[in-house]
């Protein structure tokens, strides 16, 4: 069981170590879906129809909403991620709509692509099959040493900030508590709708069946386009989140209560560092970062990112890991559930 006060946060490399694109993946995704200038030849695709089809339903708003979809391809050759990109064109609200329509899309078609199923395929397995994710090792630390009887309790000191617009986590975690504690899946559910809490600075592709909340439903991978414009609206922006103060206090509140932060798969752009670090921390909670390797050259400036916007000096960073965040998590499974 995780004792201690813990924010995790979960950046696009996390998405794709469990086989969901990442931030560029995603932003070149949209990008070929919106090649409209392919409609109507050999080499238009599914994607480009789907849109073509999805923007015809918007009464008198088709022609904006391409050429919108136009410039969101022309402006992802110079952006980092969507999200910056929806940043930079935060004044046209058919850039937005355009955007956040594709988000959703797009995060529904992967999982239901990915190898994260919607069910386990045998029973007493995962949805997500192996131990060598970061779900796993998680999800292994939450119900470690929990009696049954206090199962309730497993959750009370994790809080996971998310910047994917998937919901891996809330899919992958009752399946944990089913097979953890041998409750039924239902009762898993229940526990984590009441207790599993997760934020998505940038929104969601709808809620699980099983949730709580005003959202928009939408099963794991359901791609059923007929619900889709709801879905994107649990999309946001950077501007989104600056009118939202209950959002704001949410996300920076686990933040400021944890005595422990846990980076996986988070890059540290300037975009997603300034929404999670809003103010200098106050305390100096223990720190671990998983780094992929192929990042291994940034170490250093992550340092001064952490020491700089996060108050986080050398000595409270605990575990600087080159490689995948599954691996460090198993190896210091000892210190994280201290």
């Amino acid at each position: 069981m995780i004792r201690t006060k813990t924010a995790v946060i979960v950046g696009a490399g996390a998405a794709v170590e469990i086989e969901l694109p990442g931030q560029r993946e995603m932003l070149s995704r949209i990008a070929q879906g919106y090649d409209f200038q392919r409609l109507g030849s050999d080499l238009a695709t599914q994607d480009m129809q789907d849109f073509d089809t999805l923007f015809r339903k918007v009464k008198g708003k088709a022609e904006d909403l391409r050429e919108a979809a136009l410039r969101i391809r022309a402006g992802a050759r110079l952006s980092s991620s969507i999200h910056a990109l929806l940043q930079q064109h935060g004044d046209d609200k058919h850039v937005l709509a355009a955007g956040k329509l594709a988000v959703a899309y797009y995060t529904l078609k992967a999982e239901e692509q990915s190898a994260m199923a919607a069910e386990p395929r045998d029973p007493g397995d995962m949805p997500f099959r192996g131990v060598e994710n970061w779900l796993f090792q998680l999800g292994r630390m939450v119900v470690d040493g929990v009696a049954r009887s206090r199962a309730e309790h497993c959750l009370d000191n994790l809080h996971i900030v998310n910047f994917n617009t998937d919901r891996a986590i809330e899919h992958y975690m009752p399946w944990v508590l089913h097979s953890g504690f041998g409750m039924p899946v239902t009762e898993a559910q229940d526990l984590c709708a009441e207790k599993l809490k997760v934020v998505h600075p940038y929104g969601r592709a709808g809620r699980l069946e099983w949730e709580k909340g005003s959202e928009a439903e939408a099963g794991w991978g359901d791609d059923n386009q007929r619900n889709l414009f709801k879905v994107a609206e649990g999309i946001r922006t950077m501007a989104d989140l600056v009118e939202d103060r209950q959002f704001k206090a949410s996300l920076t509140g686990g933040i400021n209560n944890a005595r422990r932060l846990l980076f996986i798969g988070f890059d540290f752009n300037s975009l997603d560092t300034s929404l999670l670090f809003q103010e200098r921390l106050s305390h100096a909670p223990d720190t671990l970062v998983a780094l992929p390797e192929a990042e291994q050259g940034k170490a250093e400036t992550i340092r001064r990112v952490l020491r700089t916007h996060g108050g986080i000096a050398a000595e409270a960073l605990a575990v600087f890991h080159v490689g995948q965040s599954w691996q460090m998590l198993s190896d210091n499974g000892l210190l994280i559930e201290s």
